[in-house]
């Protein structure tokens, strides 16, 4: 389904916009509908590395090299901006190595919005922000507090996270808007997917060895019977698009393609097999995983595993407008064929 981008409103009009985390997977997209989208004047790109914004797609960004963790970068990439739109962010890591880039540059990335006067600040957080609580409601609401779980570093990041950019524009002429994605899939959206076992086992050698012979029909998958949401990489581009031009109300969204998943639809996509293992086991592996004195990074993801987070969108569609364009399967498919076809070990 085609949507039309949603009309800007006359306030907003040649808009200076500056994205940090640009050329990440939600990045790239993005840039590419703001610089289609009328009324977004200057676009603003910054990324670690050196980059050319053509290898993207790009044809009127401006690119600049910086870091959110410096300070000075980021006063002079906000300087003159009406939107920030903050997606730095590292998923994979652990909680110290992620902390300077997530915690700290974040918070300074807000503060930079607020002192330098922009509009609006668009920030995508996470589903896992809510946290993995089995008591929560089904589905969520933005009305539902973000609570974080405490033994997974990205869930407690970003609620914090969160709470700091509410703290940052309190009391200020700067908006916030804030998006709530689940797994974000499709073409260049993939990441995601290094969670999984065979993955991991193909970067260890000697496994590397064994994992990358396996065909796919000996790769299995257990299946523990908790839902899990998805969204397209496209759809989530729109709604932050909606967040930059102001298109509704300031505030929290959900957003999500329609349908929820479980590992036997993943395994189906990777061409795997499910094996149906009762939920006693996946909350088993919760509860002794929040016990270890030493958690691996990758462990704490069990979390997200251990109980369904699934979440309204009925907010998003009815106020900015937003609505998925593709559904949970197709998004995943789309995953799973860009997985592929950049190579990524594992995946059979």
């Amino acid at each position: 389904m085609t949507r039309s981008l949603p009309s800007i409103p006359s306030e907003s009009a040649d808009l200076t916009v500056a994205v940090t985390g640009a050329t990440g997977e939600i990045g790239r997209p993005l840039i590419r509908r703001l610089e289609s989208t009328p009324g977004v004047g200057v676009i603003r790109a910054m990324a670690r590395r050196p980059f050319v914004g053509s290898d993207h797609g790009w044809t009127r960004t401006e690119l600049i090299q910086g870091d959110v963790t410096n300070a000075d970068d980021i006063a002079k990439f906000v300087d003159g901006a009406d939107v920030v739109v903050h997606l730095a962010f590292l998923i994979l890591g652990d909680r110290r190595s992620t902390r300077a880039t997530n915690l700290v540059g974040s918070r300074q990335v807000f503060q930079a919005a607020v002192s330098a006067e922009c509009r609006r600040v668009v920030y995508a957080s996470s589903v896992a922000a809510y946290g993995f609580h089995a008591e929560r409601p089904d589905p969520l609401t933005e009305d539902t507090a973000p609570v974080g779980t405490e033994h997974f570093y990205y869930s407690a990041q970003k609620a914090e996270l969160e709470a700091a950019l509410a703290a940052a524009v309190d009391g200020t002429t700067t908006d916030a808007y804030v998006f709530r994605p689940p797994f974000v899939g499709g073409p260049g959206a993939h990441a995601w997917l290094q969670i999984l076992p065979y993955v991991q086992m193909s970067t260890r050698l000697p496994l590397s060895w064994l994992v990358d012979r396996l065909p796919r029909s000996a790769l299995v998958l257990p299946d523990f019977g908790v839902r899990m949401q998805i969204v397209h990489v496209e759809d989530v581009s729109a709604a932050l698009c909606a967040g930059v031009i102001g298109a509704g109300p300031a505030g929290v969204y959900n957003i999500a393609a329609p349908g929820t998943l479980t590992m036997t639809h993943f395994a189906y996509a990777l061409g795997w097999h499910p094996i149906q293992v009762p939920y006693a086991a996946i909350d088993l592996a919760a509860r002794v995983q929040r016990r270890l004195p030493v958690k691996p990074a990758l462990s704490e993801w069990v979390q997200a595993l251990s109980v369904p987070v699934i979440m309204s969108t009925e907010k998003a569609e009815r106020e900015l407008p937003w609505q998925a364009t593709r559904d949970a399967r197709t998004t995943l498919y789309e995953a799973v064929a860009s997985a592929r076809g950049a190579g990524m070990p594992g995946l059979g």
